[in-house]
């Protein structure tokens, strides 16, 4: 293989090593300064869910990366609900999915029926351990655990109104923003806007 030699006019061999030799150091410092020891950022705890509702929201929130969603969790929304997740997809979709650790639980919250007027799809995430026959028919199924998840059965799709879909788009951008902010800023006064 031949090899192309480029010479510029004007300039000379030693100007040349004094440049590559300056921008050696440059980098070699810039590589210096970029490790910089920061505190990791821990999510505070809420405390309202069960540690199995922590593991199943964990392994679902995974699946709903895998398929290209991002996720807020225990988002308040416009009717008084707060959902336990709300996924918001990379064409603008909105799936919300209510969490059911057990039979006892899916049996005392019916309130998930208003989460439809909220969202594009509405599921449920349970563990293996719950029967799939008590959930509804006219909604998803998710079946986690704090690993991973897969989707037993798909939601039927409902789509929302324009003005729903900007005003959901929106309550999940700001949450995001102001939980990242308050884990940067833990003494800052954004804890009750979210």
């Amino acid at each position: 293989m031949r090899q192309l030699e480029l010479r510029l006019v004007g300039f000379d061999e030693p100007a040349q090593e004094s440049y590559q030799a300056s921008y050696q150091e440059s980098y070699q410092e810039s590589q210096r300064s970029i490790h910089v020891n920061a505190p990791a950022l821990v999510p505070p705890v809420d405390g309202r869910q069960s540690e199995t509702a922590l593991k199943i929201a964990r392994g679902t929130a995974r699946l709903l990366h895998a398929h290209r969603f991002c996720v807020v969790s225990e988002l308040p929304l416009a009717s008084g609900r707060r959902a336990d997740l709300v996924a918001l997809g990379s064409g603008g979709e909105i799936w919300i999915v209510e969490i059911k650790s057990s039979v006892a639980d899916f049996r005392a919250d019916q309130k998930w029926v208003d989460y439809r007027m909220h969202c594009d799809r509405l599921f449920f995430a349970t563990t293996v351990e719950v029967p799939c026959e008590i959930f509804p028919k006219d909604t998803g199924l998710i079946v986690a655990d704090a690993f991973g998840a897969h989707i037993a059965c798909e939601a039927p799709e409902h789509r929302l109104h324009a003005a729903t879909r900007r005003s959901m788009t929106m309550a999940i951008a700001r949450a995001a923003a102001l939980r990242l902010q308050s884990l940067i800023d833990p003494t800052g006064p954004y804890a009750g806007e979210f």
